[in-house]
């Protein structure tokens, strides 16, 4: 049985994303992409002679982009202002 070759599958999604000019988080990778191994996909954007930028975030910032996709409800009590996380984006 031959494996047909995905044209346009969630790691090309993401990429192109990024190539818009977007900031992804390790969160968006999986809720938005389904893409569980971001770093791969880093690195492979990397190798292709992109240069990728990574900026720590407050949580909160990440949640609210997710929101204008998804519904992405985080605990109440999660200190969502203070939780740090990274998100990256290919540098022109």
């Amino acid at each position: 049985m031959l494996k047909k070759k995905i044209k346009y599958g969630n790691v090309f999604a993401l990429k192109e994303h990024m190539l818009q000019g977007n900031r992804i988080s390790r969160l968006e990778s999986i809720l938005l992409f389904g893409v569980q191994n971001f770093t791969a996909v880093l690195s492979n954007i990397k190798k292709e002679g992109y240069l990728i930028k990574k900026e720590p975030v407050a949580m909160a910032k990440v949640v609210r982009r997710i929101n204008k996709y998804t519904s992405c409800k985080p605990p109440k009590k999660l200190p969502i202002q203070t939780i740090i996380m990274h998100e990256w984006w290919i540098s022109s």
